[in-house]
């Protein structure tokens, strides 16, 4: 059977995690796959239980981390480089900026006859200066010039690849959506609601708005902030803001939360009286969205967004930035209401409106559910998957 070495740059809660579980799980016994990834950012917190639960057991290089070093990321080439000799992999498949360089270089290095790379998301707007966005474009140019396949996860990523940024042209590009298996988001979602609320001392009358992912600038936290506090003046409903994550922006968040005089908590036994609530990390996040009533995304650049994939599995009405392949996620009108990026009078005044229209909001919630099940499933990804790798490998 073919072997696939499968590299990520780390096996941080998100979509690339998910992604490269399910692909290394499930496409047996046409592929067999040897998983590997670099040492998890102390920002993050961990999705090890994500490969417990399937029975994987990856390869830890603990010199390809987040942050760029010259030294360590040698020494993580040459790792990747001795794997590759060891393993003999018919195809490398890598995950994210990171692994997609160290892997494909020591793929190239290697000869390896085919070579993937998986965009789940970019770096080309919002994350760096104009320089060093210029650099890793010319890497990222360099390194599709010479890989077999190119995949995005959304037609609108693939868009940017090929026709804003000019990585690869657009024949080079295959479209595989992520997959995931969402039904634990449509079982026992009463129970939940009252578990959660009850563990967080919010009233069955209350709104609550979630937001969920890693507290850093990216995410755009303070717009978010913004539409509480915008929502809170002018709404006579109850409304509870709860937040979802962790990471290096935490302090920075809740100094912009005093300004704008919203009260804040972490602790449970508190929680009911604060405008806002910290929850830190929650790995069973269908607990969490089961406890929401819409969930909120505010960040200047995305791939595609677990957290909205989730949140229509759930039934949860969506207001979003409209930014990177969002509009491949949801359907903007109909299980999201998107502001455009920069907007933030709109985006409030939408989340306002949500607030206000429970007609709206239950409608929204009926039809994500539809628009999920389908379209975001693991076995269609690692379906997909297969199809692209047999066409690709020699005949």
């Amino acid at each position: 059977m073919p072997k696939v070495l499968r590299i990520i740059n780390r096996f941080n809660l998100g979509g690339p995690t998910y992604n490269v579980a399910y692909l290394s799980r499930y496409m047996v016994p046409e592929f067999e796959t040897l998983l590997v990834g670099g040492e998890k950012d102390e920002s993050e917190d961990s999705s090890g239980h994500i490969l417990e639960q399937l029975g994987l057991t990856p390869i830890i290089i603990s010199e390809m981390r987040r942050e760029v070093s010259l030294l360590d990321d040698y020494r993580a080439y040459k790792k990747l480089k001795k794997l590759i000799r060891e393993y003999k992999p018919d195809i490398v498949h890598t995950h994210a900026s990171k692994a997609g360089t160290l892997g494909r270089l020591a793929a190239l290095s290697c000869k390896v006859p085919v070579i993937v790379h998986t965009f789940h998301g970019h770096v080309f707007h919002s994350y760096f200066g104009t320089l060093k966005t210029a650099l890793y474009k010319l890497i990222e140019r360099y390194l599709a010039k010479r890989s077999t396949r190119i995949i995005a996860i959304s037609a609108i990523q693939k868009d940017e690849l090929s026709n804003r940024y000019k990585i690869c042209p657009s024949e080079k590009i295959e479209v595989i959506p992520l997959g995931f298996d969402l039904s634990r988001f449509r079982e026992s979602q009463e129970e939940k609601r009252i578990d959660f609320r009850k563990t967080f001392a919010i009233q069955d009358s209350e709104l609550v708005i979630m937001i969920i992912g890693r507290l850093v600038p990216i995410k755009n936290h303070s717009l978010f902030l913004e539409a509480i506090h915008y929502v809170k003046q002018r709404s006579k409903r109850k409304i509870r803001g709860v937040i979802v994550g962790d990471g290096e922006e935490r302090g920075h968040i809740e100094q912009y939360a005093r300004n704008l005089g919203l009260s804040f908590s972490s602790d449970t036994s508190v929680a009911g009286s604060s405008d806002l609530i910290f929850t830190s990390w929650i790995h069973n996040v269908d607990w969490a969205f089961a406890g929401a009533d819409i969930v909120a995304l505010s960040s200047f650049n995305e791939g595609t967004p677990v957290s909205l994939i989730e949140a229509q599995a759930a039934g949860k009405p969506i207001i979003s930035t409209n930014t990177g392949g969002i509009e491949n996620v949801v359907i903007p009108g109909v299980t999201a209401i998107l502001s455009i990026p920069g907007d933030t009078t709109g985006y409030c005044e939408k989340m306002l409106e949500l607030v206000e229209n429970d007609a709206l909001r239950e409608e929204m919630s009926k039809k994500g559910w539809e628009h999920v099940r389908n379209t975001f499933h693991y076995t269609r990804l690692v379906q997909d998957m297969k199809n692209l790798y047999n066409r690709l490998l020699p005949s």
